[in-house]
């Protein structure tokens, strides 16, 4: 099996024994680390990742004999298990492909991990960067600490995490302020998936300013759709006709989604309204 290939194919593609393939490499300490480090992002897709892969993972994660590199991959790839899991439940043990067994020891020792000062700043934000995606209560104040840090990767860390967690609003607001672009991108997408309406007067400003870079404005795009999804086709309906291709797709895309948003918002409000009459 060329693991390489493996990115460049959809995972449905993937041939049956790819999860068993992964598996052999990341156990074995022989094979090349870029190896490792494909095979380790790879065993994170939902089709393949199970009990044994995300055992695997969390040996990788755990051990300081490990590359910072692999370990901090690692800890990426359990993100979509552990999201999966928060958002279906175990009451199907069909819909997540881990046990909540496992489950449950990955987050108690993504606890253990990231606040564990011994072990390496990249490897610990990436732990607080997967495991924000099956929100816990000590997340709260891992986050809190983050972002009073003063440390701009720290920072850049919690405001991604903020997406995650609730409760962090002026937070939010504030690093929308931030001259480092990467902080701005990630607080214009937590404005978004929290529906900030605070941040609406930023947001349409970076729409309509010609100037503001891609990924800020395909941020602001989406985050148009969420917090007032009523204006989406007004705001956005310059940006839809655009000759760049990827700027005028997200613009569709939001206009699309915040539409139908409604749509389901006024089926449902017809909905109550006829229970209402019938009884």
């Amino acid at each position: 099996m060329d693991i390489k290939a493996l990115r460049d194919t959809p995972p449905w593609d993937w041939p049956r024994d790819t999860g068993k393939k992964l598996q052999e490499i990341l156990i074995n300490r022989r094979a090349s680390e870029s190896d490792r480090l494909v095979a380790t992002e790879l065993a994170g897709d939902l089709t393949v990742i199970n009990d044994e892969l995300a055992d695997s993972l969390l040996a990788i994660l755990r051990s300081p004999d490990e590359p910072e590199r692999l370990r901090a991959k690692a800890a990426i790839a359990l993100g979509p298990v552990l999201e999966q899991a928060n958002v279906d439940g175990f009451e199907d043990p069909d819909d997540v492909p881990i046990t909540q067994g496992t489950f449950r020891n990955i987050q108690d020792s993504l606890r253990k991990l990231c606040l564990d000062n011994g072990i390496p700043k990249g490897v610990r934000r990436r732990i607080l960067e997967a495991s924000v995606r099956a929100p816990e209560s000590w997340h709260q104040d891992a986050i809190g600490v983050a972002y009073s840090s003063g440390d701009k990767e720290w920072m850049l860390t919690a405001v991604f995490s903020m997406r995650w967690v609730h409760g962090f609003d002026d937070q939010i607001l504030e690093a929308l302020k931030s001259a480092n672009p990467k902080i701005h991108v990630e607080a214009v997408e937590a404005a978004g998936q929290w529906e900030l309406d605070r941040a609406w007067s930023h947001i349409v400003a970076l729409v309509n300013d010609t100037g503001t870079p891609r990924p800020l404005l395909l941020a602001a795009i989406a985050a148009v759709a969420s917090i007032r999804p009523a204006e989406a086709r007004r705001v956005l309906a310059h940006l839809a006709g655009s000759e760049d291709e990827e700027i005028a797709e997200a613009a569709d895309e939001a206009i699309v989604m915040a539409e139908a948003g409604l749509d389901e918002e006024d089926d449902e409000e017809d909905e109550e309204a006829g229970s209402e009459w019938t009884n």
